[in-house]
């Protein structure tokens, strides 16, 4: 970002001076009158100067196309995109996002403040304006162990930092009623500044505790009256789309014009098939003036203006004198691809591609290896010690689970994976710090009738987590998950049917984008012939399969957790 010069920028909207480019023939987006004007957006140094009709030492013709500000998105785990942060922007930019609110609590998971400032440093530069909320639930509860714990004081240094605008997501809602101490620091570091939330299911008393806490938004509706509730505790809401959680839609009606100024976009996680494939903020415009949705006007402001203000970003989200020159040009307000997109008055992306090559950044922080002890068939067995089993039971697009309580056939004293039955065995096992500690359970709904897959993109903690249709597999895969460094493997038979190496601390590539999703579409290909149930992405189903912060029933490596109580249950009783 350059900085303003003002004086400049008063002499190109006087006329006095030629602008340095000039975006002419648009249909130009007003953020604050939602009206479409027929003029000349006049660009000088990174900033617009104004709107009207100028001429500029360079000038582009739009041709009558619609322009707009940049996409923004207001919560994303630039992790979720499993590259690198230069290659994650690099994509975002060609599908016409310009700025993203980030939340590296992943990467610090598994690398403490140096994954937080690997993230910072990976994205100086970036294509994409990328603003930090620090983790504030590094591990997410003190029912799992993670890489790092993070407490006030690791924090406090970057807040500091220029692109650091608060506290990111307080996944320990517990901890904000019930005034934990630590949780309290965070919160008191973090006075006057931004603080996300992340509270499924939250209501009454405690969701008015967790407002005057100072929580001012919240990703994780799933209804439109969750999302009303929120707004109504002066709570903003992001309507979320992203690869596992895809809540946009069932919020729509929650919408109206008293109340849209309060709400705005967010992917939270995207994963690399679909970013490429669908796109990103681009996308959710396009499922939001589907059928029976948002005008396109209320849908623009809820992608491009509203977040900007939400976060104080005063010169973002609108085209107009003063404001930076972050601008997406779409031909038709349908489909939302955009031909050309402008970010800081430099055009960046062409036809859906990123005109800017990436920069090289050090990953020595983060290229950490597994650290684990040899695991044997016998630590994965689950004795038939009681009738009754708890089994986390699967909703289809959602990453809440059910808590189910079935009696199955035992075999030989033990209970096993029943693939005929949907019943399939599940372990998240610690790799950190090499504590050997194995949490067992069991899915049902994921529809495995054969092999095992396993991950180390495993939220929040990035344990080591697989499922699969018999012990001699779900052992196969953890030994190539080990002898790869971290990533993503499919077994059948005890051998190996595919797998994808992730080195940036077991939850990146440092490959390309499409080289990534070309192998995750080879792996999910892989998985399909194991009878996995169509519909949802399989490791991204797996990866949340292990959140103790997502009702109501998740497995860590200290075993089976009972969200709405927030303790560890047994298995079998």
């Amino acid at each position: 970002m350059t900085t303003k010069n003002i004086e400049r920028l008063i002499d190109v909207a006087m006329g006095r001076e030629k602008a340095g480019l000039v975006i002419k023939n648009a249909k130009v987006f007003n953020s604050f009158t939602g009206t479409f004007i027929d003029g000349d957006v006049a660009i000088d140094h990174g900033y617009i100067a104004a709107v009207g009709n100028y001429d500029g030492e360079v000038c582009h013709d739009a041709k009558g196309a619609w322009l707009t500000p940049g996409l923004f998105d207001g919560h994303v785990h630039i992790e979720s995109g499993m590259v690198s942060p230069q290659e994650f922007t690099r994509t975002l930019v060609a599908k016409g996002t310009t700025t993203i609110i980030a939340d590296p609590h992943e990467i610090a998971n598994v690398a403490g403040v140096d994954g937080i400032r690997y993230i910072l440093e990976a994205t100086e530069g970036a294509p994409v304006n990328v603003y930090v909320m620090l983790p504030s639930c590094v591990p997410a509860t003190p029912l799992e162990m993670g890489g790092a714990v993070l407490k006030a004081g690791d924090l406090a240094p970057f807040m500091e930092h220029p692109r650091v605008l608060g506290l990111g997501e307080m996944m320990n809602f517990p901890g904000v009623v019930f005034k934990d101490p630590e949780v309290m620091a965070k919160l008191k570091m973090a006075a006057g500044r931004q603080v996300d939330g992340h509270a499924p299911g939250l209501t009454g008393p405690e969701l008015a505790a967790y407002a005057a806490a100072g929580i001012r938004n919240d990703h994780e509706c799933m209804s439109a009256q969750e999302a009303a509730d929120r707004l109504a505790v002066g709570i903003s809401v992001l309507l979320r789309q992203g690869s596992a959680a895809r809540n946009l839609l069932n919020l729509l009606p929650a919408v109206n014009d008293l109340n849209s100024r309060f709400c705005m976009m967010a992917t939270d996680d995207r994963h690399p098939e679909d970013l490429l494939e669908q796109g990103h903020i681009n996308y959710l415009l396009r499922l939001a003036t589907g059928p029976g949705g948002l005008d396109v006007v209320t849908a623009l402001r809820l992608a491009v203006f509203n977040g900007p203000q939400h976060f104080g970003l005063r010169d973002l989200g609108a085209i107009a004198p003063g404001y930076r020159a972050d601008l997406a040009l779409f031909p038709d307000l349908k489909d939302f691809n955009p031909s050309h997109v402008w970010k800081d008055g430099l055009l960046t992306a062409e036809n859906g591609h990123c005109l800017r090559a990436p920069v090289k950044v050090d990953e020595s922080a983060v290229r950490c290896g597994l650290r684990m002890d040899d695991v044997t068939l016998e630590s994965l067995k689950v004795k038939a010690d009681g009738p009754n089993l708890r089994v986390m039971g699967m909703i289809p697009g959602e990453i809440v689970t059910e808590h189910l309580v079935l009696q199955p056939q035992a075999v030989n004293n033990e209970y096993v994976s029943d693939p005929d039955n949907d019943l399939i065995k599940a372990a998240v096992l610690e790799r950190h710090r090499g504590s050997g500690h194995i949490g067992l359970g069991f899915l049902k709904g994921l529809g495995l009738k054969r092999g095992a897959i396993a991950s180390t993109v495993a939220h929040d903690s990035h344990n080591l987590v697989v499922a699969g249709a018999t012990d001699e597999d779900i052992l196969a895969a953890i030994n190539e998950i080990r002898r790869i460094g971290g990533g993503l493997v499919v077994t059948e038979g005890g051998r190996i049917k595919d797998s994808l190496p992730l080195p940036l601390g077991g939850i990146l590539s440092d490959r390309p984008m499409e080289e990534v999703a070309e192998k995750l579409a080879s792996m999910q290909k892989a998985v399909r012939g194991l009878g996995l149930t169509e519909g949802h992405d399989p490791f991204m189903t797996l990866a949340f399969m292990s959140l103790p912060v997502i009702p109501k029933l998740k497995l860590t490596e200290s075993g089976l957790v009972d969200i709405d109580k927030f303790e560890i249950v047994p298995l079998v009783f």
